[in-house]
């Protein structure tokens, strides 16, 4: 029966020509988000008027410019820069002048590194009405820091590193910081930012992490850049906290901030711990992480990024009863709402985490909803415009490291197993990854379909690959 369906299957690929479409670029955009990029660049992105000598931008999230509060006002952070950033660089099919803005964005992170890590940016500026200057400390955040190195390797890839800026030599040192003064390598775990890189032992933020750094589809691809195997000793150990808080509280609610008791157990933190009463709860913190960690299991196929998603999309179904405006802004770990109203950045991301679970019918409502409040707020309008570019499939991966034409599992080899694995991807076989599309696409119009399985095909026969009494590749699947 199972030879059966998948030869069944494999004559409907066939007959109608499937086209299956790839993250390849922000041309597969819905019209309706690039009119909300539209939207948001005009609302947010701010060229720094004190500066002559070259261009800078940056993105605006305060309450007030400082021609209107006549005193001096906090006007970006890191966080929102790493975000501008990745925009800039996910929108350069679609705006010509994306590559002048990130650029602008790559020269504002340059005048404001952190004090501590030299590669990495100072978390918060002030408008004074003379300059943009560091306030509030010159330290970093570990999500702008991260952010930042990944757009650095996005614009290596889309604009290469022969011109002005060496991008990729750029997100190397900030990628290296990162792993100096971001991570604790007693725990694997990422710090909640540079400043906390030389706390004492007895510290509470010793063992102190943040949810809304796991942003885990980054972590492979620093491995890739720097072969430093801490990068996935630091996935699978965050992916072990992720875990343990969906098996116990059994709702994909992380807290904002976590931390290690005397057990070792990792749970939530107490009250007041850094920000405010709700650092133990799911709050405006961790309502990014639906988004964060979805990612990867849309773009890296994880696993557990799968099962987060789908508990975290079950747990908000049943909580709303199937109603976006419904998704209060926030809960305890066990699913307890600790507020009365709804807000874009906790209603955004879980977008995301429905189509990560299958969920079309509850993403589409998610989905109509973000548009339906257009510009409402730096935080969740910035958040909604990173998720709808995501959802449409405007994501992009850096490449790397050159791998062998064919290679699709990635094993450094281009043999028969390569074919079977993309078929099985073509018949949608469960838990099927490709470590490699791009190899695998013969026609290289950023598309798979059975044209480039029989160019494949043709091409293993051409060099031999074949064993001369290798089983077809259908009776293989069974």
């Amino acid at each position: 029966m199972k030879k059966k369906l998948l030869a069944l299957l494999g004559c409907v690929l066939l007959l109608n020509m499937i086209r299956i479409p790839l993250p390849a670029s922000a041309q597969t955009l819905t019209n309706d988000t690039k009119q909300y990029y539209e939207d948001w660049k005009e609302t947010y992105l701010r060229q720094n008027p004190y500066v002559k000598d070259e261009t800078q931008y940056y993105v605006f999230y305060g309450e007030k410019e400082y021609s209107e509060a006549h005193s001096t006002v906090e006007v970006t952070v890191s966080e929102a820069h790493g975000y501008g950033m990745l925009i800039a660089a996910l929108m350069s099919d679609y705006d010509d002048e994306a590559k002048d803005i990130f650029d602008g964005m790559y020269h504002y992170y340059l005048a404001h590194p952190s004090s501590i890590g030299p590669h990495l940016m100072a978390w918060q500026q002030s408008d004074n009405g003379k300059a943009l200057v560091d306030s509030n400390g010159a330290d970093s955040a570990t999500d702008g820091d991260l952010d930042i190195a990944y757009a650095l390797l996005l614009a290596d890839k889309i604009w290469g590193s022969d011109g002005e800026i060496n991008y990729r030599q750029a997100a190397e040192l900030v990628i290296n910081d990162i792993m100096k003064y971001d991570v604790s390598h007693d725990d694997n775990i990422l710090r909640l930012g540079d400043w906390a890189y030389d706390v004492d032992i007895d510290d509470k933020y010793y063992t102190a992490t943040r949810a809304s750094d796991f942003i885990m589809q980054y972590f492979p691809v620093f491995y890739e850049v720097t072969g430093d195997e801490r990068w996935m000793q630091l996935y699978d150990n965050t992916y072990g906290i992720i875990n343990h808080f969906v098996e116990k509280y059994q709702t994909g609610l992380l807290p904002d901030f976590i931390i290690k008791d005397s057990s070792g157990e990792w749970i939530p933190a107490p009250a007041n711990f850094l920000e405010n009463e709700n650092d133990g709860v799911y709050e405006y913190n961790s309502c990014r992480v639906p988004w964060r960690i979805s990612t990867d299991a849309l773009v890296g196929k994880n696993t557990d990024a799968k099962k987060y998603a789908e508990t975290v999309n079950a747990f908000f179904v049943k909580e709303t009863g199937g109603r976006p405006e419904k998704i209060m802004a926030g809960y305890t770990p066990n699913g307890k709402a600790v507020a009365d109203w709804d807000d874009l950045c906790f209603t955004a991301p879980l977008m995301l985490s429905a189509a990560a679970a299958g969920d079309t019918k509850w993403h589409d409502a998610i989905r109509k909803e973000v548009m339906d409040i257009g510009m409402d707020s730096y935080f969740g309008n910035t958040i909604a415009m990173l998720c709808l570019i995501t959802d449409d499939g405007g994501w992009l991966v850096p490449e790397t490291t050159e791998k062998l034409t064919g290679d699709a599992n990635g094993d450094g080899e281009f043999n028969i197993a390569d074919a079977v694995l993309l078929q099985k991807w073509l018949l949608s076989v469960p838990d099927v990854h490709l470590s490699n599309w791009k190899a695998v696409d013969f026609y290289s119009d950023n598309k798979l379909d059975v044209f480039d399985l029989c160019l494949m095909k043709s091409d293993l026969i051409r060099k031999n690959t074949f064993p001369s009494k290798a089983k077809p590749i259908r009776s293989q699947l069974s």
